[in-house]
């Protein structure tokens, strides 16, 4: 692998420009395809092997032309203080509204509420629902501007209107402001880093070409594969933090092999070898990651982890190939590691030269890295137990994690479609804004309508029930919905024990009657997504880590130093599941960061974050425990290598992590709950894993096991094969042997 990636990265430095031209191209072709590509349309969901999914599929066999599926809009008014809905020129005004929203083009029905039996009782509230012919997410612009424009005039009368459903839902933006000050964050590091301002441009400009045709890309196929917002998003968070990580470890490894005398191609192919090896490596963790959502079987799930899988696989590549390419257009612009701060004390030096020949030359003061992993090597115990304890402390709240997923009750006070759900709430009861559909299929049945008021008669029984609609059967008479109204809130437990209740209702019923008994409607596909993904959660999680944990014993020929990864991972995320929950599910710290509402962690956070985290945790232990194990098997005791490797790259690590956190914290600032906690959960957990897992408890594990840390059985010792990681192949190779000639080049062009 070094040896390989040793001549790929001085043959990428010589042939430069054909590197450049063909990224250039491919970024070119990729923005073309987006460009040009149709507009796409709405993005299917659906969680199959659930009882709410399987409801909506029957729904649209028995319904045909209902759309189900079709986007809808609430228009909910309140009468001034000391008067009703109901006066005279109220209800006029609500006409005019009314007729108003039916003259759109894409509108399948509109309600009247006062033949709807939908004014509130205390004759306060009412409200009107649209409902559309598309889904909501494909609904044109000028259907929302017709939407939110149709209450216009019943504000001037001195009604208060708002407006709820799913049609003035649009993408999550996440924050341009917030990504554009994360950059710029990362910048400065790499810039403190690397010394100089083209060393620290080169990683920020591999990623944006990395990101750009990664990002369009899955634009250019979103119409054909049905991929949605979300997939991009995540593409772009991953694909820039990654990217601009993987330049910087090649780059400071170039500056660093530049130190020690070589010249610019040699130490390009150098840089290459060995910290590209790392590369190589932790971007496979990444993809394993990324690419085992598939695993929980959410169609959804599977496009956003493998499109965020393929611009990782990007980014590896433009690490490995551009990045040489690049060095060699800098040649003398980047220089060698510490080389500015000699030339600072060079005058300095000259002022005091004769004065320091008359005393003995004072030892150069070590670096914060070498001194602290000293003083953790000294204090292995001390400092191990004091990480998991803190670690542990701070994933308690995780212990009381409650899921579900983020409907109008959780957007901010300031937008209409959560004044819209208060106001539903403050008329019609909590439990109004997330209505249960049962789907009574009673085709088996020897009398369907019979069967249908046992199933309505029974659901009225049940604890927590405030209104159950009548039935309402399709043409063929063997299918019927029932609306039910709960009496909590759609993310209560109340409500989710309610669905439960039905479903048990339902089955109990089904030997007497005949008649199947299904539960959706947004409030259980919510709970059954929930409850799918907390399912899949363990066989994901052994999936991932043992596919990861097997890749790591071929890295690190160790049995030892993988299990210890995988052990610190864990504890890394569940100090930040602990910490989401604190912040967003407690509220502490809410104002803070900007949260408005606390409620339920959403659903996917918890498998998202082990995907995302674990890729990346083994990022930093693959750089940092590569360059221990390099030290170690060029002759240095267990405790030196640990000192050593802390002092090689313990510096760029926390830089990389700082540089994560900066571009993930950036989104914390979008105005999308959900983007927000994502934002928020992965920065913490890079800040967990990174500076008190990987700095503190990973060398002081390998302190105390010594040389047991690097133990492997020798019969798979044999079997494994040796990858090199370390470049211990490159130690055969100077400067002037190594130079593969045009001969090699075209071997390795025809490999």
């Amino acid at each position: 692998m070094a040896t390989f990636l040793y001549r790929l990265g001085r043959l990428a430095f010589r042939r430069r420009h054909l590197v450049a031209l063909m990224w250039v191209a491919l970024l070119t072709l990729a923005g073309v395809g987006a460009a040009s590509a149709p507009a796409p349309g709405t993005t299917s969901f659906s969680i199959p092997g659930t009882e709410a999914q399987k409801a909506f599929d029957l729904l649209e066999q028995r319904f045909p032309g209902a759309g189900a599926d079709g986007g809808t809009g609430r228009i909910v008014f309140k009468a001034p203080e000391g008067r009703k809905m109901t006066d005279a020129d109220n209800r006029a005004t609500v006409a005019k509204t009314v007729e108003e929203l039916g003259a759109g083009s894409e509108v399948a029905s509109v309600t009247d509420p006062f033949t709807t039996n939908a004014v509130s009782k205390d004759g306060t509230v009412a409200y009107t629902s649209v409902k559309y012919d598309v889904p909501g997410m494909e609904l044109a612009d000028t259907t929302r501007d017709a939407l939110e424009a149709a209450g216009d005039d019943a504000r001037a009368a001195g009604l208060t209107v708002d407006i709820g459903g799913d049609a003035l839902q649009a993408g999550a933006e996440p924050g341009a402001a917030g990504e554009i000050v994360g950059i710029a964050i990362a910048a400065v590091v790499l810039v403190v880093t690397l010394g100089s301002l083209v060393a620290a441009g080169l990683p920020l400009l591999t990623a944006v070409i990395g990101v750009g045709i990664g990002v369009s890309t899955i634009t250019a196929l979103a119409e054909a594969l049905d991929l949605g917002d979300t997939t991009s998003t995540l593409a772009l968070m991953i694909g820039l933090a990654v990217g601009i990580d993987y330049a910087l470890f090649i780059v400071s490894r170039y500056r660093g092999e530049l130190a020690d005398g070589r010249d610019r191609e040699e130490a390009a192919g150098r840089a290459t070898g060995t910290a590209g090896s790392a590369v190589v490596f932790a971007g496979l963790t990444v993809v394993i990651a990324l690419a085992g959502l598939a695993v929980v079987d959410v169609p959804m799930l599977t496009k956003m982890g493998l499109a965020a899988a393929g611009t990782v696989v990007v980014a590896v590549l433009i690490a490995l190939t551009m990045i040489p390419a690049l060095l060699g257009y800098a040649g003398r612009r980047i220089r060698p590691a510490g080389e500015k701060r000699e030339r600072r004390g060079a005058g300095r030096a000259a002022r005091t030269r004769k004065a320091a020949e008359s005393r003995p030359a004072a030892p150069a003061k070590p670096g914060l890295g070498t001194r602290w992993a000293s003083f953790v090597v000294r204090r292995p115990a001390a400092v191990l137990l004091l990480g998991v304890a803190g670690l542990g402390a701070i994933a308690v709240p995780a212990t009381q994690l409650e899921l579900g997923l983020p409907d109008d009750g959780s957007q901010p006070t300031s937008t209409t479609q959560r004044r819209a759900y208060d106001l539903l709430s403050e008329g019609f009861g909590p439990g109004f804004n997330g209505p249960l559909m049962i789907v009574v299929d009673a085709r088996r049945s020897d009398d369907p309508r019979g069967a249908v008021d046992t199933v309505t008669d029974g659901i009225e029984d049940l604890e927590d029930v405030v209104t159950v609609t009548p039935a309402a059967f399709n043409k063929a008479g063997d299918t019927a919905t029932i609306t039910v109204i709960p009496g909590s809130k759609p993310s209560s437990a109340r409500t989710e024990d309610l669905v439960h209740a039905i479903r048990a209702e339902g089955a109990a019923l089904r030997a007497d009657t005949g008649a199947e008994v299904l539960v959706t409607g947004t409030t259980a596909m919510n709970i059954d997504f929930s409850q799918k993904l907390d399912d899949a959660l363990i066989p994901y999680l052994a999936l991932v880590v043992g596919l990861a944990f097997l890749l790591l014993i071929v890295v690190f020929r160790s049995v030892l130093v993988p299990l210890k990864a995988a052990l610190g991972f864990l504890l890394s995320v569940l100090a930040a599941l602990g910490s989401v929950v604190a912040v967003f599910q407690w509220g502490w710290l809410g104002g803070l960061l900007g949260v408005e509402e606390t409620g339920p962690i959403m659903s996917m956070m918890p498998i998202f974050m082990v995907g995302v985290v674990f890729g990346l945790a083994m990022d930093y232990e693959v750089f940092l425990v590569t360059r221990m194990r390099e030290a170690h098997v060029h002759g240095e005791k267990p405790a030196q290598a640990v000192v050593t490797g802390f002092r090689h790259s313990s510096r760029v690590v926390a830089a990389a992590a700082i540089i994560m956190m900066a571009v993930f914290g950036g989104f914390i600032t979008s105005g999308e709950q959900m983007i927000k906690m994502i934002g928020f959960g992965l920065a913490i957990a890079v800040f967990f894993d990174a500076f008190v897992v990987r700095m503190a408890i990973v060398p002081a594990v390998l302190a105390l096991l010594g040389e047991k840390a690097w133990w492997l059985p020798k019969w798979l010792d044999r079997a494994l094969p040796n990858v090199d990681v370390e470049g211990e192949g490159l130690k055969a190779l100077d400067s002037r042997d190594a130079d593969p000639g045009p001969g090699k080049d075209r071997e390795l062009v025809r490999a």
